[in-house]
């Protein structure tokens, strides 16, 4: 590709639901004091999680991962200024520095196999080229305000769509490197960003309780209100269908919306409360087997949903406050970064 010249654990439990959206009556979630696997993932019947001190001299403020385009792992390192990369089969990390004042938040692997970076510090989507390790960076439009730049994802064209939580939805055209910016409904707000299976874009809003889709020749969003008011949509992520998964932080739930349901309204969406006492639901992922991940700062756990039985599982991690604020990965793993910790996990399911 050619691109125009720019600006240089732990335990399980699992809980199943009688019916879909039905309330649940939990007890307190159990916290393990040891990193030991427990008997069952010693043999192999429950998914095993690794988890890795990052070996750098300072904290970096791991945020975001995505599994890189060779055999490694991306992450942002927000308070540092760089981009990490994780190898591991040797436990050891790269920090690719991404130039003055830089505070990454978002990574994904673009199309030409090269970290897209959203960095809230720069004002620009950055790109790092594999395995070059070339720095390019694309500026936000002179005249934006500061847009506190989030994640991003690329749609069916190959184009890079991205949030600015102060009340902003752009896109980078990968063939030119135009960069445009637009204000989004209800202001400030959007946070997560993810891509369906069909090339379609959708992101929601933290502030303003929503989620969105992107008419990607307009760049304009149409809202989509959730049935629970104020929960707080703070990540989406599609399944292999086209349905959106979100996570709530308010309000403690994993929800979702099948845009292919005719009725609209409330008939197009479930949800389910994680288990415990006080869920706070963050990040969600979808793997390759339509299994849904989520964090929960609450229980300082992740979890796994199964939609066809209404199950979930949950590890929890052995350090306090892992404070999982992105799960990403590739078959067979689920990468998990650790930024309360400064640890990077991952959790193999084949």
């Amino acid at each position: 590709m050619s691109l125009p010249p720019s600006t240089p654990l732990p335990r399980r439990r699992v809980l199943g639901l009688a019916a879909l959206g039905a309330p649940l009556a939990l007890a307190a979630w159990p916290r393990r004091t040891t990193a030991q696997a427990s008997a069952a993932t010693q043999a192999g019947r429950t998914p095993a999680m690794t988890s890795w001190a990052l070996k750098t001299p300072s904290r970096t403020g791991i945020h975001d991962v995505a599994p890189a385009s060779d055999h490694g792992v991306w992450f942002t390192a927000q308070r540092s200024g760089h981009l990490g990369w994780f190898d591991p089969r040797t436990g050891q990390t790269e920090l690719i520095a991404l130039g003055s004042g830089s505070s990454p938040h978002g990574v994904v692997q673009g199309t030409d196999k090269a970290a897209w970076i959203t960095d809230g510090g720069q004002q620009a989507i950055v790109r790092v080229s594999w395995p070059d390790r070339q720095v390019r960076l694309f500026r936000l439009p002179e005249g934006t305000s500061h847009a506190n730049l989030n994640t991003g994802a690329f749609d069916g064209d190959g184009d890079f769509w991205f949030t600015g939580q102060s009340g902003y939805v752009g896109r980078v055209a990968v063939r030119t490197g135009q960069v445009t910016v637009q204000e989004s409904p209800r202001g400030r707000g959007p946070y997560g960003i993810c891509a369906t299976p069909q090339g379609e874009v959708w992101w929601c809003s933290l502030a303003g309780s929503f989620i969105a889709r992107i008419d990607r020749r307009s760049g304009q969003s149409a809202i989509v209100e959730p049935p629970t008011p104020r929960q707080g949509a703070r990540r989406v992520w599609s399944d292999s269908a086209g349905r959106i998964w979100v996570s709530e932080w308010n309000s403690g739930q994993l929800s979702v919306f099948d845009p292919r349901v005719r009725a609209g309204g409330a008939a197009a969406w479930r949800q389910w409360k994680l288990p415990g006492d006080s869920p706070r639901c963050y990040a969600v992922w979808v793997d390759e087997r339509d299994k849904v991940w989520a964090s929960d700062f609450g229980a300082n756990s992740v979890v796994r949903f199964d939609p066809a039985t209404e199950k979930f599982e949950s590890w929890v991690f052995p350090r306090d406050g892992a404070s999982i604020r992105q799960i990403l990965g590739r078959p067979g793993e689920v990468w998990l970064p650790e930024s309360g910790t400064e640890h990077i996990s991952v959790i193999r399911t084949a």
